[in-house]
Parts: C-alpha cells; structure tokens; sequence
C-alpha cells in the first residue's frame, strides 16, 4: 500500500533536512510512498501544528518542532 508522507515547513534548515532524511529512508527501506512538502503557512495550519518541521503519515501528524534522525523516521514508516 503507498504511503503518504508530507513534509509540513517553511523550507528552513531543519525542513530540508527532514525532507532528505525522510527521502533516504523511503529509499533505503524500498517503502511505496509519495513524499509532498508543504509550504503554505495556510496548508500547514490545517494539521494544527504550531512548530515546523512536522512529519505526516497517511494523514497523521507524527512529530513536530524537530528534524528527526533516520531511526526515528523508520520507526513512523514500517
């Protein structure tokens, strides 16, 4: 079943690191799975995040306010 992740931020240094460790977890674990960001101060409001980066799953707010780490990422994805 694809996944469904989205990268909620602004495009700062946490956000880009995020979206590339999110990237090479979906690549290293061979994981189905659209990776959108999410930019608009709006679109991400709608999640009810008050931080940035946010990661989302399948619709599911999974983590805010940080840049996780390959390990954590893993363990939202499998």
């Amino acid at each position: 079943m694809m996944k469904k992740i989205q990268i909620l931020g602004t495009g700062c240094p946490k956000c880009k690191t995020l979206t590339a460790n999110v990237e090479t977890v979906v690549k290293e674990l061979g994981i189905e799975a659209t990776v959108e960001k999410v930019e608009k101060i709006e679109d991400i409001m709608t999640f009810g995040v008050m931080m940035t980066p946010a990661l989302v799953v399948d619709g599911q707010v999974k983590s805010f306010g940080k840049a996780l780490s390959l390990d954590d990422i893993k363990k939202f994805l499998v």
